[in-house]
């Protein structure tokens, strides 16, 4: 195979090799062997880039800030593939030559790891060109510090390979991950994302026409500069959002953005972050979040692309595209919402949480479910219980027979039923379901309202004789 520029790959290994004899003499601290190291590794790598066929893939960053001590995550834009699939990403020490293949692959003897699939966000646009969220894992930073410590390069290595469809070799691209203090110098990422009412309550039941109470998010992240996004919320009867919806958009590639959904904005923020790890973002103000109609609702934080220099990748370098895209705020996960319930005002047991009353929480009034699905009940439980019971009936009315369906405990907040729930289903093709609570003597203190389920090709009750679902008559 011919190579423009003659013997880069042996001069790639002389320099290499001096790096790291370098280190090994001097026995540096981190920072000080991070300096010099950085320069070999980078001369190395130009010295391969300009020795690779004119047709190789291309990367943009080729190299990045990361973190010593946690998870980074940077976007990363590979270009010029011809008639090639992606495949793993590799984390190791150092590289060598990947004759008889293309480019600089992983050297067996210092792999640190590979790509978990959960953290996994590569997508292939068209056929020439491809974009990557690397979010390095806390075990692969820890890894190549330790390798520091012992006087080992501070830079390590994340590798992709690259299959040809045509039977051609493959083609191993390397990205130069070098170790900082994650400060100013690293791309602005967040690492984790926690979204809580003040109170802290799990999954919250205000009533209708109440205020909710204030909300917060507390962020970890890497880096410096500008926050920005909105709060959006998801209102009952709409549809959710999907994952996609749920990604940072300087996690998503440019021609993607446009495709995430909006939904009701309620408040927008624009904050600066510092180089600490941890801000605490403050939510929309209370009077914003609607409690105006019964049913689960959605609290969405939607963080935009900020303009961050360490974070830019540069499309006109590897032929993906023209002009540089910003990827400020990229995440390597979608950003769970915050759930709240909303519960009528007038609902027995629905009151105040001073009331002592059970409340329904989910599945929503009138939801659907299939034949032979099972349903998850949830609930708000009532104080000063000793067990709870879920109670089932065929028909709205003080007529219909109660059916016992479970006995849970004095803190349980949810029951899955079993399969063929649909045995009670009554003539109109619904059922109805409560919660009581049971004191000392499993006598019932306190109960919540009925709520109806609907169900999806329901047919007529069984006879006594036919078998269903385990449960047993229960005075109303």
């Amino acid at each position: 195979m011919s190579f423009v520029g003659g013997p880069a790959p042996t001069l790639c290994g002389w320099f290499t090799g001096q790096a790291a004899r370098s280190s090994r003499r001097s026995q540096a601290t981190l920072p000080r062997a991070a300096g010099r190291l950085t320069l070999f590794s980078t001369f190395a790598l130009l010295l391969v880039w300009g020795g690779q066929p004119a047709h190789a893939v291309r990367v943009n960053p080729t190299g990045v800030n990361v973190r010593s001590q946690g998870a980074t995550s940077a976007f990363l834009t590979f270009g010029e593939l011809r008639e090639q699939t992606p495949a793993e990403g590799i984390w190791c020490g150092a590289v060598v030559p990947a004759e008889p293949d293309v480019g600089l692959k992983c050297d067996p003897a210092t792999i640190f790891g590979q790509l978990p699939a959960r953290f996994d966000q590569s997508r292939l646009h068209g056929t020439t060109s491809f974009t990557d969220v690397m979010t390095i894992p806390p075990s692969v930073a820890r890894r190549a510090y330790q390798d520091a410590q012992r006087g080992q390069p501070s830079a390590f290595f994340y590798v992709r390979r690259f299959q040809s469809r045509a039977g051609g070799p493959d083609e191993f691209v390397p990205v130069t991950c070098r170790l900082t203090a994650g400060g100013a110098r690293v791309p602005l990422a967040i690492t984790d994302v926690k979204i809580t009412f003040l109170e802290d309550h799990p999954v919250p039941s205000i009533r209708q026409g109440q205020p909710a109470p204030s909300v917060r998010a507390i962020l970890h992240y890497n880096g410096t500069g500008r926050l920005k996004g909105r709060w959006e919320i998801v209102r009952p009867g709409e549809e959710g959002p999907t994952e996609n919806d749920l990604r940072t958009e300087g996690s998503l590639p440019i021609d993607e953005r446009a495709t995430q959904r909006r939904f009701s904005e309620l408040e927008r923020f624009n904050v600066f972050l510092p180089p600490t790890g941890r801000y605490e973002l403050r939510g929309p103000s209370p009077q914003r979040i609607p409690t105006d109609a019964e049913g689960t609702y959605q609290l969405l934080l939607r963080i935009e692309a900020s303009d961050d220099k360490e974070a830019d990748t540069n499309l006109e370098q590897v032929g993906a595209g023209n002009g540089i895209v910003h990827t400020g705020a990229v995440a390597g996960f979608p950003i769970p919402p915050l759930r709240y319930y909303v519960v009528g005002a007038g609902a027995r047991g629905a009151g105040d949480p001073a009331a002592g009353g059970v409340r329904l929480l989910a599945p929503s009034a009138g939801a659907r479910f299939g034949r032979g699905e099972s349903v998850e009940l949830r609930w708000s439980a009532a104080p000063d219980v000793r067990a709870q019971r879920v109670d089932v009936k065929s028909a709205d009315g003080d007529q219909a027979p109660i059916h016992a369906l479970a006995l849970v405990g004095a803190g349980a907040t949810s029951y899955r039923t079993a399969p063929g729930l649909e045995a009670f289903v009554g003539s109109d093709g619904a059922l109805w379901w409560r919660v009581v609570g049971l004191g000392a003597q499993r006598t019932p203190i306190t109960e919540s309202e009925w709520r109806k389920l609907e169900v999806d090709g329901a047919v007529a009750p069984p006879q006594a004789s036919e078998p269903g679902p385990a449960a047993v008559p229960a005075s109303p």
